[in-house]
């Protein structure tokens, strides 16, 4: 699925207002291949309930990729044939809401639902 960019940060984690010591917000992910997408900061992710792996949030989705569940800390493709471990952000931290990346086509209620997953692990976004 591509992606709008509203504003990007231009650098690593560069949507972050806070984050937990010791970088307890943080996480090694793997991103799903199978889909040649670039990953920019700030992209809101979802998590495939079946195989654990991330993925761009698609709110049409029934695989667990409608549910937001972290925030991708740097850059990265996924490529159409491999898989992509990451940094992600997914507990305890607040981002810049206009430093995210959303799914091209979002609508303002998919992302009042995906906020409100971000904000039940912790992930609080500020404007």
């Amino acid at each position: 699925m591509p992606t709008t960019v509203v504003v990007n940060p231009g650098y690593p984690g560069g949507y972050i207002v806070g984050e937990e010591s010791d970088n307890r917000s943080r996480d090694v992910g793997i991103i799903a291949g199978g889909v040649a997408a670039a990953y920019r900061p700030g992209t809101v992710l979802g998590k495939i309930t079946g195989s654990g792996k991330y993925t761009i949030l698609a709110p049409a989705a029934s695989d667990g990729s409608q549910n937001a569940a972290a925030i991708y800390f740097g850059y990265g493709d996924a490529l159409s044939n491999g898989d992509l471990r990451a940094t992600l952000h997914v507990r305890d931290m607040s981002a810049n809401a206009l430093q995210l990346t959303w799914p091209s086509g979002i609508t303002d209620n998919q992302k009042a639902t995906a906020t409100a997953s971000l904000a039940a692990a912790g992930i609080i976004l500020r404007s």
